[in-house]
């Protein structure tokens, strides 16, 4: 797979006591081993043990990133509608309760402030997700280069 990475490791073992036990610790991904063995010139033998590990770094959940910057835009903008819907709901109040209009004015502007954050991190969101899009096709290969 192109956004797969692959890491090729060698590991060598020479063992000189033919009493030696070699402690055998499982490894992910073994495509190749190998023990050769010879004399050592004194009566005793050697032992090398070559290893080829191919191991697959985890590849990155695309899907699962855009779908969280989803989730955050989508509640950014519940956050932003839920906001105007009070601001409203505050100049309403500030007509019909003239006693405690300044208030109600005060909280309309909170409220309203409240909207436009809300807003500007629903646009955020949707700009990661897009972001998130392009970075899975710039690693699948079908990155689109536009000229105008």
């Amino acid at each position: 797979m192109a956004d797969e990475k692959q890491h090729l490791f060698h590991h060598h073992h020479q063992h000189h006591d033919h009493h030696h036990k070699e402690e055998v610790k499982p490894v992910e991904g073994v495509a190749y081993s190998e023990t050769k063995y010879g004399s050592d010139g004194s009566g005793g033998y050697t032992a090398a043990t070559e290893t080829l590990v191919v191991s697959e770094e985890p590849s990155h959940d695309y899907e699962k990133e855009r779908k969280h910057h989803k989730h955050l835009e989508q509640l950014g903008e519940l956050g932003a509608l839920a906001s105007g819907a009070y601001a409203l709901h505050e100049k309403h109040e500030a007509k019909k309760d003239p006693e405690h209009a300044h208030r109600h004015k005060i909280e309309e502007e909170i409220a309203a402030v409240a909207g436009v954050g809300a807003a500007g991190f629903a646009f955020h969101e949707h700009h990661e997700k897009k972001e998130s899009k392009k970075e899975e096709e710039k690693a699948e290969g079908k990155h689109h280069h536009h000229l105008f």
